[in-house]
């Protein structure tokens, strides 16, 4: 599910400019990310770890269909902070309600990384069960 939210100001992200790798925890699963095959499904910002990660068979749970509209897709970014432009008002006020919430939390479908250095996002124990059982 793919579309936006018309209650919020899309102020939207650039896409990946460069190719890096997003590894998804606790999975370990490993992504080659290139410039070029962004997006890849158009759920969320084009780019964003949620668009990635549901394009290689990765459930996370995105209840709003990613437009920030709820805090289901709640990730912590352990590894490359630094490559995710600054998340928006709209952003933070969906992360207040998400539980386990931690400094480097975003919501996947609006954390797009730039592609300047492998990032690394764990998935919150409260969501690992949709993420092993795919639903």
């Amino acid at each position: 599910m793919a579309g936006s939210n018309p209650y919020i100001e899309d102020e939207g992200a650039p896409p990946p400019n460069e190719a890096y790798t997003l590894t998804i925890l606790p999975l370990g699963i490993t992504i080659e990310v290139k410039p070029e095959s962004v997006p890849y499904g158009q759920t969320g910002l084009p780019g964003s770890v949620l668009d990635i990660a549901l394009a290689h068979g990765i459930e996370i749970e995105h209840t709003c269909g990613g437009v920030v509209a709820c805090s289901t897709c709640h990730c912590v970014i352990r590894e490359g902070w630094d490559t995710i432009p600054e998340s928006t008002d709209d952003e933070e006020d969906m992360l207040d309600n998400a539980p386990g919430l931690e400094t480097t939390s975003r919501l996947s479908c609006q954390a797009v990384p730039s592609g300047s250095q492998h990032v690394v996002v764990e998935i919150p124990s409260w969501n690992r069960n949709a993420v092993k059982e795919g639903h």
